[in-house]
């Protein structure tokens, strides 16, 4: 089945409280209940994968300010029928940073979110069931700012940004600062290459 893969990765999640624990059932029961869970055009909702990207130093990680959602979140983007939600995230990564040294530390799932995407254009409102994986950029961090974003922006731990930003991006933010990281880096799943 397509969607085993992605349903061993939520079972391998390390949810960090029970609002954790919740989130990744809740995303489990969309993807075991819906074949079409990979597919942008599937109404209800659909997987979107997501990359908390780090510097070549680990000090800081970037963010975009969203142009249709006007909001500064992580990079990601629909998985457009791929069941590797990883190779997916990667994918939305560099096109959306213009950065084509970007590695997935780990294919280990560092967070999980479901959120509702507004109406825009001819595209009915609908769920983001958002698998989000850690990442980093392994050369040069200069980046590109693509048609989707207004802005893009490194931002350090002590950054004023984080007080903009909502509170799932808070959540990653939080693991990030207080070490939930190496819970999520299994030593198997080290380093996909770019």
């Amino acid at each position: 089945m397509h969607r085993q893969p992605l349903i061993e990765a939520l079972d391998a999640y390390h949810p960090r409280d029970g609002d954790d624990e919740a989130m990744r059932h809740r995303v489990r029961s969309f993807v075991t209940g819906n074949a079409e869970c990979f597919d942008r055009r599937f109404a209800p909702g659909h997987i979107t994968g997501a990359a908390w990207l780090l510097d070549a130093d680990g000090k800081c990680v970037l963010l975009t300010h969203h142009r249709k959602l006007n909001k500064w979140l992580q990079l990601g983007g629909h998985a457009d029928g791929n069941p590797d939600v990883l190779d997916a995230a990667l994918r939305e990564a560099r096109e959306e940073s213009g950065i084509a040294s970007i590695i997935a530390v780990s294919d280990a799932i560092f967070d999980l979110d479901v959120h509702s995407i507004p109406a825009y254009g001819n595209e009915p409102a609908h769920l983001h069931y958002d698998v989000r994986f850690l990442m980093q950029v392994v050369g040069d961090c200069r980046f590109r700012v693509s048609d989707e974003s207004i802005d893009l922006a490194w931002v350090g731990r002590g950054d004023p940004l984080w007080m903009n930003v909502d509170a799932s991006v808070h959540r990653m933010h939080d693991k990030w600062v207080n070490g939930f990281l190496e819970r999520c880096v299994r030593p198997e799943s080290m380093h996909r290459q770019p």
